[in-house]
């Protein structure tokens, strides 16, 4: 076997971003995790914020054992697929974020999961999808020193107003799809039933992403004595979890408004369904009553056909053929016969 299989590969991270900050400049940019981790103990005072885009496994074991992460946050970390929650282990606070983006022309929305670290001294941001841009959050950082200088809490505060920001955009984009489905509704559009279903599923996906999202940065501003939030950090937190409040209102709005179209639509379909039956109702009963009016009009003609054909056999021994008065009888009772057939027809309406 062939020794190298089993050497572990060189640690190579998939670094988007690696700094070191202080007094809210950018003071290094270390060319390693490792570097980075050493640059913070010498350097007192300073903050390290790195971010990563989808490592691999063996990249944030690696980062784990330089910053003494827990492993249960590595674990969820590693896992994925997270509820948005903020679990404390010790000194270390981990934030699950659910950023979500709308896709104009797929009409539908894409959900990414951030997973952030944020320690005395260090913010590690793990992203695994497109949204949200943290390079623009890292710009808007830089380029204000003064919030920069209150450190990590700050910038989780910048990711957190970030990820709800994006949200502003689906908010719209569902809006506009709701608002598309309920003219498909009243056109009769026969597809709009699927329609209805998949947008439902993203809308109660997008809930899932928004719901603990207030509660989330209620406890961030609960904790600001303990974790040293100043006054203005708190305002900003505040106004982040109304921005929150509004969004998880409006996906909540939406989804009652879904289900209130299926409702809609279910009645027009029944009420469709309903005069389509009425109609073939109606032509059947019109159908029966010409086939009625046609049998009774057939066994009519059919007395007058019968007697004729009984007469018109010319056996030798058919005593009426000889009859003088045979004819007018014949003639007689294939009327009667009529006139009687008409009578019953016309009193039970067949005709």
């Amino acid at each position: 076997m062939d020794p190298r299989a089993t050497e572990e590969p060189p640690y190579q991270p998939t670094v988007i971003d690696n700094a070191i900050y202080r007094d809210g400049e950018r003071a290094d940019n270390p060319g390693s995790l490792a570097d980075a981790f050493e640059r913070l103990k010498d350097m007192p005072g300073s903050m390290a914020w790195i971010g990563l885009y989808r490592p691999k496994e063996w990249e944030l074991t690696k980062l784990g054992e330089e910053f003494k992460l827990h492993e249960l946050a590595l674990e969820d970390a590693i896992v994925g697929s997270q509820r948005p929650k903020a679990d404390r282990y010790g000194d270390t606070l981990f934030v699950v974020l659910r950023a979500a983006r709308y896709l104009d022309e797929a009409e539908e929305v894409a959900f990414g999961e951030l997973h952030v670290f944020v320690g005395p001294d260090f913010v590690i941001t793990v992203r695994h999808a497109e949204a949200p841009d943290l390079q623009g959050v890292r710009k808007r950082m830089e380029s204000d020193p003064e919030l920069l200088r209150q450190g990590p809490q700050a910038v989780l505060y910048a990711i957190v107003d970030a990820v709800v920001d994006g949200y502003a955009p689906v908010v719209a984009g569902l809006q506009k799809d709701i608002e598309e489905i309920e003219v498909q509704v009243f056109s009769g559009d026969p597809s709009v039933s699927r329609r209805v279903y998949e947008l439902s599923g993203e809308v109660i996906e997008f809930q899932r992403a928004t719901a603990p999202l207030v509660g989330m940065i209620h406890g961030f501003i609960a904790g600001a004595p303990k974790y040293g939030l100043n006054d203005e950090l708190q305002s900003y937190l505040r106004d982040v979890a109304d921005h929150a409040i509004t969004v998880s209102e409006r996906v909540s709005s939406f989804r009652q408004m879904l289900q209130n179209i299926l409702i809609v639509n279910s009645t027009l379909v029944t009420q469709a369904q309903n005069a389509e039956m009425a109609r073939m109702t109606e032509a059947s009963i019109q159908q029966g009553e010409e086939v009625k009016k046609i049998s009774a009009w057939a066994a009519i003609l059919f007395a007058p056909t019968l007697v004729g054909t009984i007469y018109g056999m010319n056996f030798d021994f058919m005593p009426e053929t000889h009859w003088v008065l045979g004819y007018p009888f014949a003639i007689l009772l294939m009327a009667a016969v009529c006139l009687v057939l008409y009578m019953v027809f016309k009193r039970r309406d067949w005709l």
